[in-house]
């Protein structure tokens, strides 16, 4: 009877503690759907809820998953997958994945490292057996390799894609790189000398996804598949578009008007670059299986040796085999975003610590994840990727404004005009909108719409020589070349 009493006893005690941490996880779910912040709130700002900014930013569907202490904290959908049919946003709702399918295929080109395949620092066309790429004069002699073509480090054009509408034809990865009918984008090729600076290269990735074809004999989505979403788990993800069977479990993108993209989404036979769809559960297995190898407890898809490799930047102090790295208050996370017709999605995965945060929208508004991302900081006490501070109110005279005004060359093709209108500084990126900039200390201004800061430095003369521009855990220097257009 002692006995019986015992095991009833510690069927109580784990039913109560099992019931305490559901409470604890509710509660911090609340939490963060009640405690979203933009770059700069306001003084004794409370934060606002998630469906009062979904509906600010014009924003369907949200899918969030929440990783802490190497393990899934929980996993949910908010709002609607579909607008018209009222489809509503779960946990294994489906959203196109865009860019961030390049970790994911990073992973799966270092695994063929690890068996012996691939060299990682070997000329790439000795594993190029249906197309060769084209050294040229702007290669200076030198060969490319896969390393810089996982870094964006290899010289190589065509920073992104823009997909296909449903029906049309659509072209093979040897017509892609070729930029060859029916592919809408143009052949790659070299624009700078590899290893010589980063340059974002959708392009050199898609050569990537041809090295699977030909050293496996596989289509690209069968290897991913086998090697790759398997053994994570990822059961819910592939690099084919969903099966129309499958159409009630596939959010629709959105435009930013709120219009429903054309046939519901695009399509991405670049898959390695951009042709991932998944959830936000199943990229947390990824995150937390890379989390564990790194710190030497797992090997499931890549030895502890081969994820550090992975996670250390190669040419820069930012991006990695596939992944961006950032420090942010002293904590590394890795993280890459994705953008498609439709789509955008954000993940951060702490290099130590196993903390994460993966968030997905049917839309391409581009502002609503970094509030996410900060109430999730908030409540469960991520170090660095809370990054939003308290308006503060420094006026500064409109001569000490007029002395920053100018452009700044951020990089080729990129200026930096800076202006003013009506006592107001603003900043203007070559092609987007203009941003009003607040002064947080005399030289030091901040952005209330984006997390980044400009600062302007002076010359031994005293004359403003360049902008400092500080984003994403980087600081890029921005000479100055002239004055603002009339």
């Amino acid at each position: 009877m002692k006995q019986l009493l015992s095991s009833v006893a510690l069927v109580l005690l784990l039913n109560l503690t099992a019931a305490a941490q559901d409470a604890s996880v509710l509660r911090k779910i609340y939490l963060v759907e009640n405690s979203l912040v933009g770059p700069v709130k306001a003084k004794d700002a409370k934060g606002w809820t998630l469906h009062e900014r979904m509906a600010h930013y014009g924003v369907n569907g949200v899918s969030i998953a929440v990783i802490h202490n190497y393990q899934l904290a929980w996993a949910k959908g908010y709002g609607l997958a579909n607008a018209s049919l009222k489809t509503p946003v779960t946990a294994q709702t489906l959203f196109q994945a865009g860019s961030v399918s390049k970790s994911l295929n990073a992973v799966g080109l270092l695994r063929l490292v690890e068996k012996g395949k691939v060299d990682l620092d070997a000329d790439v066309n000795r594993y190029l057996t249906s197309w060769k790429f084209p050294y040229d004069t702007a290669s200076k002699g030198r060969v490319i390799t896969l390393a810089q073509l996982l870094s964006h480090t290899a010289g190589v054009n065509v920073a992104g894609f823009s997909g296909y509408r449903q029906g049309e034809d659509l072209p093979n990865t040897v017509q892609i790189l070729q930029g060859q009918a029916p592919a809408n984008s143009p052949k790659v090729h070299a624009t700078l000398a590899p290893g010589e600076r980063y340059e974002y290269s959708g392009g050199g990735t898609t050569i990537t996804q041809l090295m699977v074809e030909d050293i496996t004999r596989q289509p690209y989505a069968q290897y991913k598949q086998q090697q790759v979403l398997r053994p994570l788990g990822m059961a819910a993800s592939s690099f084919t578009a969903p099966a129309q069977n499958k159409a009630q479990s596939v959010a629709t993108g959105y435009y930013e008007d709120g219009k429903p993209v054309e046939g519901r989404y695009h399509l991405y036979p670049e898959q390695a670059a951009a042709g991932l769809w998944t959830t936000p559960s199943d990229l947390a297995k990824f995150i937390i299986a890379l989390q564990q190898a790194y710190r030497g407890t797992s090997n499931k898809v890549l030895s502890p040796a081969m994820a550090k490799r992975m996670l250390t930047p190669y040419h820069d102090q930012r991006s990695a085999l596939g992944v961006f790295v950032g420090n942010y208050n002293g904590t590394r996370y890795f993280e890459h975003d994705g953008l498609t017709y439709g789509y955008y999605c954000q993940y951060y995965g702490s290099l130590t610590g196993g903390n994460g945060v993966v968030v997905m929208i049917n839309s391409v508004n581009t502002a609503l994840i970094p509030e996410i991302v900060n109430s999730v900081a908030q409540v469960y006490g991520f170090t660095g990727l809370l990054r939003t501070k308290t308006e503060k109110l420094l006026t500064l005279t409109d001569d000490i404004l007029e002395n920053y005004t100018g452009k700044y060359q951020l990089a080729p093709g990129a200026v930096l005009t800076v202006f003013t209108e009506n006592h107001q500084l603003y900043v203007q990126l070559t092609g987007q909108n203009k941003i009003p900039l607040f002064a947080e200390t005399e030289r030091k201004f901040y952005m209330k719409v984006v997390d980044a800061q400009l600062e302007f430095v002076k010359d031994a003369s005293g004359n403003i020589s360049k902008a400092i521009l500080y984003q994403n855990g980087s600081a890029n220097d921005a000479p100055r070349v002239g004055p603002p257009a009339p």
